[in-house]
């Protein structure tokens, strides 16, 4: 169920749909998705599809996994990174390859713990975990190379707006109904926006949860 071919089958998958990146794919390749999934979904992992994680929760496509990070590279390898709603702590396992430094805001206690656990185990050492609410962001850890979030406020946080290093980028999904995954740049003269893709994800949620 998790066999070399399973996870060969992903990638060209992913290539498929305009994944190019061979360090991002490589990661993807040789990570072990079925360890961050309920057991009883083990057998799944290297589906292309987000798959249930508990409190209502999933863990993310491989595809927007990569194709977040693909981005999170386009200007480079980021020195510090904000990961807001980090789940089961996947995506922050496959960006601590590229990051130096990886702050990570989870706002369910049981997620948080559980994904410490396994990136621990991993010896994964440049994440850190914090229970928080992603929608006030890690202020004394700012300013951020980039900030990325897997779950869409109805609008942009002003708060992590002002997190962004110079330069830096927000790349979150923003809607209701419809949602867009955007790219807002910190510049000189304030804030530039573009839209990317359509996407899906579970809706950002204020305040802290066991």
């Amino acid at each position: 169920m998790t066999s070399q071919r399973t996870r060969e089958r992903l990638i060209q998958r992913l290539m498929e749909q305009g994944i190019v990146n061979y360090e991002v794919l490589e990661v993807i390749r040789t990570l072990p998705r079925h360890l961050f999934v309920d057991e009883a979904l083990a057998h799944r992992a290297y589906e292309d599809t987000a798959l249930p994680i508990g409190w209502g929760q999933t863990i993310s496509q491989p595809y927007m996994v990569a194709r977040m990070t693909e981005l999170v590279l386009a200007q480079g390898r980021p020195k510090k990174v904000l990961e807001i709603g980090s789940g089961s702590g996947y995506q922050s396992a496959v960006l601590s390859h590229f990051a130096g430094e990886i702050c990570a805001l989870e706002r369910i206690k049981g997620l948080l713990d559980r994904s410490r656990q396994q990136l621990r185990a991993l010896r994964i050492r440049n994440v850190r975990l914090r229970h928080g609410d992603g929608l006030d962001g890690w202020g004394s850890e700012a300013p951020f190379d980039v900030i990325i979030g897997a779950a869409a406020p109805e609008r942009v946080p002003e708060v992590l707006l002002e997190q962004l290093a110079l330069g830096g980028r927000l790349l979150l999904p923003v809607g209701g109904a419809e949602q867009q995954l955007i790219e807002v740049t910190r510049t000189d003269a304030g804030y530039s926006e573009r839209v990317i893709e359509s996407v899906k994800f579970v809706p950002m949620l204020p305040g802290l949860q066991k």
